[in-house]
């Protein structure tokens, strides 16, 4: 199985600068309220039509009536849209209540793998475990991903888990040997993901052995 790709921003340079190599988008307020644009549902639309696949958008209400519907009007703004919801109590029953008629759903802020097992009972397209976020307080985010794998490999389920918060790019080789469904990351983590100093100095070399071949 394929591991998506998503960046993480709500920059419009940026997604297209990495379009031929992501399979969608993950946004969140805080990087939304930074982006250029002053009208969210125009920005998304614009983050929408450059992905073929799911750009997710978060919602921002903290009652539960309010998150169903903010999430069905984030959902009708384009079919890309895959609501992100918190691992809460609130937003756990607005996403069975979402996935119930179709909608994409992305469960955030899981720290814990009994978020992660009910955000599966809740039929979350994907879970989002914060790597980064645990190990800056000093515990194991890789191994809470190896642990809502192995959960959900025991018991079936179909949510995909969504390596997020991630800072280097071990968490990203991590990520993609222990089988994570899919992962997001900054532009300049996937920028990263190019770059070896062998490669520069292989090339280097080259251009080097050329240019004196052609003077001699």
């Amino acid at each position: 199985m394929d591991m998506e790709i998503f960046l993480d921003t709500a920059e419009i340079e940026e997604i297209d600068l990495f379009r031929d190599f992501i399979d969608g988008v993950t946004t969140n307020p805080s990087l939304m309220a930074r982006s250029k644009f002053d009208n969210c549902d125009e920005l998304i639309k614009a983050i929408c039509g450059m992905v073929s696949g799911p750009v997710s958008v978060e919602v921002l209400s903290d009652d539960s009536d309010m998150m169903l519907e903010e999430g069905k009007r984030l959902s009708a703004i384009h079919g890309n849209v895959c609501v992100k919801l918190p691992c809460t109590l609130g937003g756990l029953r607005v996403c069975r209540q979402l996935s119930k008629i179709g909608i994409m759903t992305n469960l955030t802020l899981c720290f814990s793998s009994t978020q992660a097992l009910l955000a599966a009972q809740c039929g979350a397209t994907y879970v989002s475990p914060f790597i980064g976020r645990l190990d800056d307080v000093g515990h194991d985010g890789i191994g809470l991903v190896k642990e809502i794998l192995e959960i959900y490999d025991a018991c079936g389920y179909r949510t995909k888990v969504l390596s997020a918060s991630v800072r280097n790019i071990s968490h990203v080789i991590q990520s993609a040997r222990l089988g994570a469904g899919a992962i997001t990351m900054p532009a300049k983590i996937l920028q990263q993901c190019f770059l070896h100093p062998l490669t520069d100095a292989g090339l280097e070399t080259f251009r080097k052995d050329w240019n004196n071949r052609r003077t001699n």
